[in-house]
C-alpha cells in the first residue's frame, strides 16, 4: 500500500542532500566535483571537544539521560545566554539531538489546524515542511535584497491576520547571509505583542559574523522572554555536524511539553554528546576566532570573485558561511543553472529556489570548504559563463 497521511503528502527531501548524492554519483564515475552545497564546516570537531566526549564515553555517559538534557549542560547553556542578555533559567532550556527538534517539536506544541505561521521565504526549508506536518499554513514573507536579505516589515505586517500564531526568523540566515537588524526585530517583537503571536529566531549561525556585526536576539527585546523560542546548537560553529546536539531556549511551560514530545519521539540525547557541548562552551573561545577569520577570508575571496563574473552580483554577507548571488541577468532559471554548473562544470551549488520560490535567480554556495578549492571553483564559474 502507498496510501500516507496529507501531512506528509508534500515533504520532500532538502535539495543540499539531494545535490550531494547527485555529485557523488558523478564523483563515482571519475569526476572531480567541488562541493559548494552542504553547510557543512571542513573543519574538524575541536580536539577538546573530542577529548570530552572519548572521556564522557570511558566515565559511562552512554545511558539514558533526562529527556530534557542533562542539567549541567542545560546550566552552562543558560548562564552562556545570560551573558548575551537574555533572561534565562535552565528550566528555560530544552537538549535535543541537533537544533531540528528544537524546530520541530515547539511548533507542534503551539499550531492549531489551520493556524497561520510567518516564515522567510528564501529560507531554511525545514521551516516549511515542520509548518505543515504540525497541520499549519505556511505564510512565507519575501526576504529583500536591497534591504540586506531582511523583511519588509511593512509587508510582514500586511500578511497578520488572527490565526498568525507564529513567525520564524534567521539571523544570520541560510542562504543569504544576512543580519537581522535591530530596529526590524524591536519592531517585530511590538508586532508579536500587538497581535499575540509567538516569534521563533533560529540562531545556530550566531556565532559565525564578520567585521564587528553584532547579531541581536528578538528574545531580548522588551516583552519577548514569554513568546520567543530561541533555537541554537553545535553543528555549524563548533564542526559537531555528525554528534547531533542542539537546543532551544523557551517559556518554562512550553519547555515542558518539548520535553514530553522529546520523551516520546527520540527518549534523549546521547550523553557523551553533551558532555562534549559543555566543553564546547567552555573551552573553545580560541577555536572560534581563529574559524571566524578563516571564514571572513573565505567570504571576501568568493565575494570578489563572484562579483568580476559576468551576470553574478554577490552581496558580501555579514554572517553563516554562505554566498547568496543575483544570477537573474544571465536569463537561465536558478535549477537549471545550478544543474549546468554541476554536470557542466563541475560545481556543486544549490538553486535558490531550494530554499523557497522567492530564492527564483539566486543560488546558493557555501564557503565553509578551502580557499583552494574556492579558487578553483571561481575560476570553472567563470569559464562555463563564458561559452552562454
Amino acid at each position: 500500500m502507498d496510501t500516507f497521511s496529507e501531512r506528509i503528502e508534500n515533504i520532500q527531501a532538502e535539495g543540499a542532500y539531494a545535490v550531494m548524492a547527485k555529485a557523488q554519483a558523478l564523483e563515482s564515475e571519475g569526476r572531480d566535483i567541488i562541493h559548494m552545497e552542504i553547510g557543512q564546516p571542513d573543519f574538524e570537531t575541536f580536539e577538546s571537544i573530542r577529548e570530552a566526549g572519548k572521556d564522557a564515553i570511558d566515565q559511562g555517559f552512554t545511558k539514558y539521560n533526562p529527556s530534557a538534557g542533562y542539567a549541567d549542560l542545560r546550566e552552562e547553556i543558560a548562564r552562556q545566554a545570560e551573558s548575551r542578555g537574555h533572561l534565562v533559567l535552565p528550566e528555560n532550556v530544552v537538549v535535543g539531538p541537533g537544533a531540528k527538534p528544537g524546530i520541530i517539536f515547539p511548533l507542534l506544541a503551539l499550531i492549531n489546524p489551520g493556524d497561520e505561521v510567518l516564515y522567510p521565504d528564501p529560507g531554511f526549508p525545514t521551516y516549511r515542511m515542520a509548518i505543515e506536518l504540525a497541520n499549519g499554513i505556511p505564510v512565507p514573507v519575501p526576504l529583500v535584497e536591497k534591504n540586506g536579505f531582511a523583511f519588509d516589515l511593512d509587508e510582514l505586517e500586511k500578511l497578520i491576520t488572527p490565526k498568525t500564531c507564529l513567525c520564524i526568523i534567521n539571523s544570520p540566515s541560510n542562504p543569504t547571509g544576512g543580519i537581522a537588524r535591530i530596529e526590524d526585530l524591536k519592531r517585530l517583537a511590538e508586532l508579536a505583542a500587538k497581535h499575540d503571536f509567538w516569534v521563533m529566531s533560529d540562531e545556530i549561525y550566531s556565532r559565525l559574523v564578520y567585521d564587528g556585526a553584532f547579531p541581536a536576539s528578538i528574545g531580548t527585546m522588551d516583552g519577548m522572554r514569554d513568546r520567543a523560542i530561541i533555537v541554537d546548537g553545535f553543528s555549524k560553529t563548533y564542526a559537531m555536524t555528525g554528534w547531533r546536539l542542539g537546543y532551544a531556549i523557551m517559556p518554562a511551560a512550553l519547555a515542558e511539553k518539548v520535553s514530553l514530545l522529546l520523551m516520546h519521539a527520540v527518549g534523549c540525547t546521547a550523553g557523551f554528546t553533551q558532555k562534549a557541548g559543555i566543553a564546547a562552551l567552555r573551552n573553545c573561545e580560541v577555536e572560534i576566532a581563529d574559524v571566524v577569520d578563516e571564514y571572513r577570508k573565505r567570504r571576501d575571496l568568493i565575494s570578489k570573485g563572484l562579483n568580476a563574473i559576468p551576470g553574478f552580483h554577490c552581496q558580501k554577507p555579514d554572517g553563516a558561511f554562505y554566498a547568496f548571488p543575483n544570477v537573474k541577468e544571465l536569463g537561465i532559471s536558478s535549477k537549471e543553472l545550478a544543474s549546468r554548473l554541476l554536470e557542466e562544470a563541475g560545481v556543486a551549488c544549490l538553486a535558490g529556489t531550494d530554499f523557497g520560490p522567492n530564492g527564483e535567480g539566486y543560488l546558493r554556495f557555501t564557503y565553509a570548504t578551502s580557499r583552494p578549492h574556492i579558487r578553483r571553483a571561481l575560476q570553472r564559474i567563470a569559464e562555463f559563463v563564458d561559452t552562454l
